[in-house]
């Protein structure tokens, strides 16, 4: 092999070697992509998973805390009903209250 010959077969080596280092990138990329893909995915799927539960455990939370207030206005309701008025003692105070300066 005379120079030539040896520089021409050292070129396409080189050539050949970044084909190779080209290809491999690609591969790499590819690889990373496919990855970042399956790693989102699985991230949306865990994240609206979580979500749905909080959602559910917030509507709940509402649904029992209206109730208990529901239940607690209803009480005090009752309770006020049941007490008796004393409208002449009422009637006296405020008569003493209104005219206690004449």
């Amino acid at each position: 092999m005379d120079e030539q010959d040896v520089l021409q077969h050292l070129l396409e080596v080189e050539a050949k070697a970044s084909a190779l280092v080209d290809d491999a990138q690609a591969e790499a990329d590819k690889r990373i992509a496919e990855g970042e893909a399956r790693g989102r995915s699985a991230y949306d799927e865990r994240y609206s998973k979580e979500a749905e539960k909080l959602e559910a455990e917030f509507q709940k939370e509402i649904s029992d805390t209206r109730t208990e207030y529901q239940s607690q206005l209803d009480s005090y309701r009752e309770s006020l009903l049941a007490e008796k008025v004393n409208t002449q003692d009422f009637s006296e105070l405020l008569t003493a209250f209104l005219f206690k300066d004449q």
